[in-house]
């Protein structure tokens, strides 16, 4: 795997980024790479046709995790925590 050095990188940028990657529960580098994942899939998004996806657009789902994205059961917005503990609490 590569590996990217950034010199002079800003506090205040360091800090959102750091925020953010707390948000999601994930490291600041795995952030980073979401981040730059989403922009450069949106890019290509823009200046390419629509058949050309990113390797993660064009991967196959299990049945059982796409049946539970269409009926929205990750709309939500509740914290996995939460549902993991009413889970094992209802054992």
């Amino acid at each position: 795997m590569a590996t990217l050095v950034i010199k002079s990188f800003p506090e205040e940028l360091h800090a959102k980024l750091k925020s953010m990657a707390a948000a999601h529960r994930r490291s600041v580098t795995q952030e980073t790479i979401h981040l730059i994942e989403a922009a450069l899939t949106s890019e290509e998004e823009i200046s390419a046709p629509a058949s050309t996806q990113s390797k993660w657009a064009k991967r196959k789902l299990l049945p059982e995790y796409e049946a539970m994205l269409a009926s929205g059961a990750f709309s939500g917005g509740t914290d996995s925590t939460v549902i993991i503990s009413e889970e094992r609490d209802a054992r």
